[in-house]
């Protein structure tokens, strides 16, 4: 599914605060402007993207992800808040994948967890990601993926910080697996 043109524009205008740190709003328009044409599809957005832009400013400033500023020369500066990083972030794990081999190793990767009863936002957030990577669930805390994923495995336990909470298993073989081979396409 395609990502809507305001959501791909905040997110470009996060990622690009994220780097420079801070943005005036009155300078950012010439030079940002002709690199958003690339992410504005539509006629209305670019019949005047300066005001788009600006609009969509104010409106995650309002909901805190970033904060409007003077400078000692009266222009307005755009600055990342930890809201906004957090943001940031979560846009960037949306971007993750699992890269499919040309060939199966016969191998499959079983994550398995322990997550307490009073961290359940972050253990029902673990499935969530779970589900998003591909994974298939045999229990309830079991996942398994035939391809290689420790590094996003790693990634996903740093942020949620539940490293002792979650295990990365490569398993030989797996009982009945046939199911799990048709799910994943391995035959």
């Amino acid at each position: 599914m395609a990502e809507e043109p305001r959501t791909k524009l905040k997110h470009v205008l996060l990622a690009t605060l994220a780097v420079s740190g801070v943005l005036a709003l009155a300078i950012m328009a010439p030079n940002a402007v002709q690199l958003l044409k690339y992410v504005i599809k539509t006629p209305r957005q670019n019949k005047n993207r300066l005001y788009y832009i600006r609009s969509i400013i104010h409106r995650m400033s309002d909901k805190g992800l970033v904060c409007l500023e003077k400078n000692y020369a009266g222009q307005t500066m755009v600055r990342l808040t930890t809201k906004g990083r957090t943001e940031l972030k979560r846009y960037a794990r949306k971007d993750l994948t699992i890269n499919k081999p040309k060939c199966w190793d016969g191998k499959y990767r079983l994550i398995i967890f322990d997550i307490k009863e009073w961290k359940r936002k972050t253990r029902d957030d673990l499935r969530q990601w779970l589900e998003h990577l591909g994974f298939v669930r045999l229990q309830n805390s079991v996942w398994v993926h035939p391809y290689p994923c420790r590094e996003i495995i790693v990634l996903l336990k740093s942020n949620f910080k539940i490293g002792k909470e979650v295990l990365y298993i490569t398993a030989d073989e797996i009982e009945n697996d046939g199911w799990l081979r048709r799910e994943f396409n391995l035959e």
